[in-house]
């Protein structure tokens, strides 16, 4: 070696190497020559810092040249050149993809997972860490991998590295578990972590997939055979060759058998084990009967055959999310779309199902996701938390707002529209992300930039990591839409200054004064007065000032948004404040139903300050025990007197589940205190709610009957038995009568949910939480209930007429107008205090039937409602008034007194006197059949409208007098009186009158028809048909309908079915039609030909939406069953019908036939994809709990909707759809029952010939055939005389 060689500085030869940054390191460690440095070894230039292989290799490789043994003394120094980088080449010899070479050991396997984890990636490793360079033939790279134990501070995985190589590949033999002697060809894969094998080197998904850390041994078993031992199995593979045998030995036994990687493996996944799984759970795979045990692991979704597999780390094959697309298709299932197949899953509930998604959807964003731009802006402290809301590691950013924001806030910002909020993300939209923009992110951060957005933000407003959506929505629409929290610029109005001062600005690098200009009204696109640089970009950009051009071109069209909320200054709302002490008891996660006494309160100073309730253990405590806040609070409900211990109480509901009871010695104190909550958490758009001595207030969400599809915040105060309503979309406040309502529902479905009715008008009303639903509910309940024993306190009709009232007259006008003695016979006492019981209960409940109750039952009923209600029908004080007027004897003067003393009755009480003359007007009309006249009526009810005993004779005669001029004392006109008139006659035979329309529904068809009870559908269309004289052919099949013309349904009634039932149950949409059923000849024939009475197949299916607007949209195809019994739902087929076992396929839903009503028809708005369709409608049999639900069916042709309506209706009717001898029963209708005239038979004029054949046989079979034939007619009615 020269001389001049060995005393080169080492910074000189570093520096020749382009390998100066080692310099320091070298001289630190006493190598400042190079002649000191000739002893090195990889391992000391580990230990020196030179990490990097690829520098170690330049070092050594230059320290040998300068130091060969062939140098001389006297050769001339050579002072170092380094190489130029190069690829690695595969080396000569090597074919074979993955060949071993007889002179080189395979590589060491990478750190591989435990038994049971699916594969991790490599961590990036130490500068210090011992790295060793091997080559893998089938890529043309280095992999680094360590052949030392990590360090304790060993960084985590991430998630960013590239997945492992393969180390080996090729075609193999695979022998099947079952031990056959054939062997399955197979294409093999081995890596660092797993050995996989496919069907064939196309295929992308393993058919099974072994985890190396799993494999016990490998060995030789001769001809070419190999065995791969497991802890739970074992896998035999067979090769072309003995060489390539021992070569797939080879590399598998230093896979399996390096004890060093084995412990690296399991130490380092021990503490990763809990994170790195985030979901795994059994799901079902479409196209497989059993399901798999599925494990989402970062960016991978491995499968395995069952839990146990996954525990031994033997899988099927995994998934990488990052070509995945996960989509949501029905019910409980979904897909994972890769773009090599799709996997079809369904979970075992709708909750479980969205957890899936939500995971998949997530781990294809981090699949997706680069971490250099977010890695970049969280170096900013306050970039690391959310600028709304403060949770951490935000990874979404508004690029023209300058403020980073978490994943929940971004939903809300994206609601702003692209012109107020441009939403990008951190990880997911690289190329956004100039390097310009990154650096305008870290200059400002969200600190610097909520100095100009969140400068004036009241403590009560602001948002948590925990805040729920509507609080998120409420807060970035105040702070970024209309500019309610920024710090208003000092030129703030000014828009020519504003314009001035941002030229200027521009010219510097202060970018927040130019944002604090921008977002207070400067024009980004303003005339800066010079025309070579016009705008304020072009002048950013003629001083350099690249931060600057970022921000305004990020911001050019945002002028437009500003100027739409820099017209007013917030002002923030007064504070209000209260104090004292109150009287507390725990607080509870249910409603309080029982008493608390007074030992069970504890007394609290308690203080309302700027949005928060605290409570304190004294008045000189600092520490609060508990704190509420303003806008937690949902509902304040205001206790009866002495409920509880203390007798004056009031309760707080919070959005937690949590209701606090507060209790004062007096009522202001409570009053005091109640004010002042209520307007804490109540808006200035429902003041006038505090107006009212209201039991209960707060917030609830509400949907009405023209929009079902979101429900909006509404704030509702109880007032006795008034609900008065502050509603989103309206100004002021209705009022809501309870007792009026036609129908209340509540229950705990779809969401909670409670149901009022009132005026025609449809409320769906939601509570925010379950605790104040269920209190809501009850008030709600309670008030729209009976609530004392005087007219007014009754549940009332629309007309002011109390329900049960109503209900009895109703049904006595129906089926007891003829009864004889109405109102004089006495009835069942058990069943009238029973019937009475449930009136008071609840009156809008009860509906009374003809044969379920008795005509004297109720009027019964009615006439001791009259007689126990508080203070007479006639009031307690002008009772004497009404008595003393029967004694006038002037008619005239007589009339008038009535008339005044009628209009001075309270409201309630007039209408329902009215109602009640009225009725008893109708009943003396048909005094010739149930022996009610004037003066029979007087006595029955003087007594009970007057509450006496019956010895006044006077309260009889005013009762008498009121139905005798009923026209003149309550001014019933003209037409009105002929109305009633005409209602009456037509009621006279207690029969139900209908129109009912021949053909079609149109004045020229319409029939008025009398229904008796016990008529039938056939015996109703045999009516119309001859009114209308129309004659039956062989082939008419003449059917009465039911005819829904809001749904567009009709169903034809059964021949046999009562159509009384049917009226009763019509709304105002529906009405009965007489017309020709054409398809009943093929139904008929059809129906024939069946062998089995049930029937099965795919239908395209739809739910009815729920009350509140929720259900699934759209058809889907669902498999059918229908059987003698039910009707069974199921989402795919799965085996034939016949092969169903009781526990093999479960219905996923299933109806009773007999509760069904079968509808041809769907209504147009729903969109079925065909015209050939069904509406089911299911009713319970259940008077406890009734039920109801309704659901569409579309078939694809009009033959099989009309065979799955033929097999319904011979299901429900025990295959009776039509009468064998039709024509018969339409001559039975026609012809009087007594055929025969003395012993004379009688043959019909009218009928088909086939009856008049039957009727002549007949009568030639009598014994009196030579008499002469008669026909009668209606005058052969009369009794006959001899004309001798």
């Amino acid at each position: 070696m020269a001389t001049g060689t060995g005393s080169l500085a080492v910074s000189e030869w570093l520096s020749s190497l382009h390998l100066e940054q080692y310099a320091d390191t070298f001289q630190a460690q006493g190598r400042a020559l190079l002649s000191q440095c000739r002893d090195l070894t990889a391992w000391d230039l580990e230990q020196l810092g030179v990490g990097p292989p690829g520098h170690q290799r330049r070092i050594l490789a230059s320290l040998q040249r300068a130091f060969s043994e062939g140098s001389g003394d006297d050769a001339p120094e050579v002072r170092p050149v380094p190489r130029p980088r190069s690829k690695q080449r595969r080396p000569a010899g090597h074919s074979e993809v993955g060949g071993a070479s007889q002179d080189r050991p395979p590589p060491p396997i990478p750190p591989r997972v435990t038994l049971n984890r699916p594969p991790v990636r490599f961590p990036p490793m130490p500068m210090f860490a011992l790295l060793h360079v091997y080559r893998l033939e089938s890529f043309n790279q280095s992999v680094y991998l360590p052949v030392s134990s990590l360090p304790p501070n060993a960084p985590s995985v991430d998630p960013s590295l590239p997945p492992s190589p393969v180390i080996k590949m090729g075609w193999l033999d695979k022998n099947p578990p079952q031990g056959s002697m054939i062997y399955q060809r197979r294409w093999v894969k081995l890596d660092a972590d797993y050995l996989r094998y496919f069907d064939n080197e196309k295929e992308v998904y393993s058919k099974r997939i072994i985890s190396t850390s799993s494999i016990a041994s490998v060995s030789n078993i001769g001809e070419q055979k190999f065995e791969v031992v497991t802890h739970s199995r074992t896998f035999v593979f067979r090769a072309e060759s003995d060489l390539e045998r021992n070569g797939w030995v080879s590399v598998l036994q230093d896979a399996v058998g390096d004890p060093r990687c084995r412990r690296e493996s399991k130490g380092s996944l021990l503490s990763l084990s809990a994170t790195n799984h985030e979901m795994q759970g059994y799901l079902e795979l479409r196209g497989l009967r059993s399901k798999l045990y599925v494990v989402l692991c970062n960016d991978k979704v491995f499968l395995y055959k069952n839990q146990e597999d996954y525990k031994l780390g033997i899988g099927i094959t995994f998934i990488d999310m990052n070509v995945g697309n996960v989509k949501d298709t029905d019910r409980r299932s979904f897909d994972l779309t890769t773009p090599y197949r799709i996997f079809s899953f369904m979970a075992e509930t709708d909750q479980l199902k969205e957890q899936w998604v939500e995971a998949m959807r997530e781990s294809i964003a981090e699949a997706l996701s680069n971490y250099e731009v977010a890695t970049k802006i969280w170096s900013e402290e306050s970039n690391g938390f959310c600028a709304d809301c403060g949770a951490t590691k935000p990874e979404w950013a508004a690029i023209n707002l300058c403020v980073v924001f978490c994943k929940r806030c971004a939903g809300q910002h994206r609601g702003l529209g692209p012109s107020i909020s441009k939403v990008r993300s951190l990880k997911m939209d690289k190329k956004v992300w100039t390097e310009e923009l990154i650096q305008l992110f870290m200059l400002l951060g969200n600190a610097r930039a909520n100095l100009f957005w969140a400068a004036n933000v009241p403590p009560s407003e602001a948002l948590l990591p925990s805040s729920c959506t509507e609080d998120r929505r409420r807060f970035i629409t105040a702070k970024y839409r209309e500019g309610k929290y920024r710090r208003y610029h000092q030129l703030f109005g000014n828009q020519q200054e504003l314009d001035n001062a941002l030229c200027i600005n521009v010219q510097s690098n202060d970018v927040l004064e130019t944002l604090s200009l921008v977002f207070c009204g400067a024009d980004v696109n303003c005339y800066t007065g010079n025309p070579e640089y016009p705008t304020p970009i072009a002048l950013a950009q003629s001083f350099n000032q690249k931060l600057q051009v970022e921000f305004l071109s990020q911001n050019r069209n945002t002028g437009e948004c500003v100027r739409r909320f820099v017209t007013v200054h917030y002002m923030a709302p007064p504070s209000i404040t209260h104090n004292g002490f109150l009287f507390k008891t725990a607080s509870v996660g249910r409603p309080i139903t029982e008493r608390k006494a007074k030992e069970e309160f504890s007394r609290r100073w308690c203080t309302l300050n700027d949005g928060h309730f605290n409570y304190y253990e004294s008045d000189k405590n600092s520490t609060p025990n508990g704190v509420l806040k303003m806008k937690e609070i949902v509902c304040l409900a205001v206790n009866p007197p002495e409920k509880h211990g203390y007798n004056h109480t009031f309760e707080i509901y919070s959005d937690s589940e949590r209701l606090y009871l507060f209790g004062a010695d007096n009522l202001e104190t409570v009053k005091e205190w109640v004010k002042s909550i209520t307007k804490s958490f109540i808006p200035a758009s429902a003041e006038d709610l505090l107006n009212r001595d209201f039991e209960r207030i707060g917030k609830l969400r509400y949907k009405d009957g023209l929009n079902l599809q979101s429900p909006k915040l509404g704030w509702f105060a109880l007032v006795g038995s008034t609900l008065h309503a502050c509603f989103e979309d309206s100004e002021g406040e209705e009022a809501i009568h309870l007792r009026k309502l036609q129908e209340l529902f509540s229950g705990w479905v779809w969401g909670h949910c409670g149901l009022c009715v009132w005026c025609f008008r449809t409320l769906y009303i939601e509570g925010e939480r379950k605790l104040d639903f269920l209190s809501w509910s009850a008030a709600i309940q309670q008030a729209a209930g009976s609530s004392g024993d005087t007219l007014s306190q009754q549940q009332l009709t629309e007309a002011d007429i109390p329900v049960i009232v109503d209900r009895c007259i109703h049904y006595i006008t129906q089926c007891g107008l003829t009864s004889e003695g109405i109102y004089r016979k006495s009835g069942v006492n058990s069943k009238i205090a029973a019937l009475l019981e449930m009136f008071r209960r609840d009156a809008r409940s009860v509906r009374l039937k003809e044969g379920e109750h008795q005509v004297d039952d109720v009027s019964n009923v009615l006439k001791r409602f009259f007689r126990d209600v508080e203070g007479g029908i006639f009031t307690s004080q002008a009772s004497q008034q009404w008595l003393s007027t029967a004694a006038v004897t002037d008619e005239s003067a007589k009339i008038a007194q009535y008339q005044f003393l009628l209009g001075s009755l309270p409201r309630v009480n007039k209408a329902t006197l009215q109602a009640l003359v009225n009725h008893l007007y109708c009943v003396q009309r048909f005094a010739d059949h149930n022996q009610m006249n004037l003066h029979n009526l007087a006595i029955v009810f003087g007594p009970s409208l007057f509450q006496t005993d019956g010895k006044d004779y006077n309260a009889g005669r005013v009762v008498e007098e009121l139905i005798e001029h009923y026209v003149a004392i309550f001014n019933v006109n003209e037409q009105q009186l002929q109305k009633q008139l005409d209602e009456i006659t037509a009621l006279g035979s207690g029969d139900f009158i209908c129109t009912v329309y021949l053909e079609e529904k149109k004045q020229s068809a319409e029939q008025s028809v009398k229904i008796p009870a016990t008529m039938t559908a056939a015996e109703l269309t045999f009516e119309i048909l001859d009114r209308r004289k129309i004659s039956l052919r062989e082939k008419d099949y003449w059917c009465c309908f039911e005819v829904n013309e809001k749904e567009e349904t009709e169903r034809p009634l059964h021949y046999q079915e009562k159509v009384l039932p049917v009226l009763q149950s019509l709304g105002t949409d529906s009405y009965l039609v007489v017309k020709k059923h054409f398809s009943m000849e093929a139904m008929l024939v059809y129906l024939a030909s069946k062998v089995d009475v049930s029937k099965h197949g795919m239908m395209k299916f739809r739910e009815e939406r729920s009350l509140l607007g929720l259900g699934i949209s759209g058809f889907h195809d669902r498999y059918f069953i229908l059987t003698s019994t039910s009707l069974r739902l199921y989402k795919e087929v799965r085996v034939r019908f016949w092969e169903l076992g009781p526990k093999t396929n479960r219905p996923e839903k299933e109806w009773p036939v007999k509760c069904l009503k079968v509808y041809q028809g769907v209504k147009k708005k729903l969109r079925p994809p065909t015209c050939w369709g069904l509406t089911v409608v299911y009713e319970s049999e259940r008077q406890e709990k009734p039920e109801k639900q309704q659901w569409y069916l579309c078939c694809d042709t009009q033959t099989e909707m009309r065979e799955w309506f033929a097999t319904f209706m011979s299901i429900q009717h025990d295959g009776n759809v039509w009468p064998a001898e039709s024509m018969k029963a339409r001559a039975s209708r026609a012809v009087p029952l007594d055929v025969r005239l003395g012993n004379v038979s009688l043959i019909p004029l009218r009928g088909s010939e086939n009856e008049m054949r039957n009727s002549v046989a007949a009568f030639a079979a009598d014994p009196l055939a030579v008499s002469p034939i008669i026909l009668r007619t209606d005058e052969m009615r009369r009794p006959h005389r001899d004309s001798s």
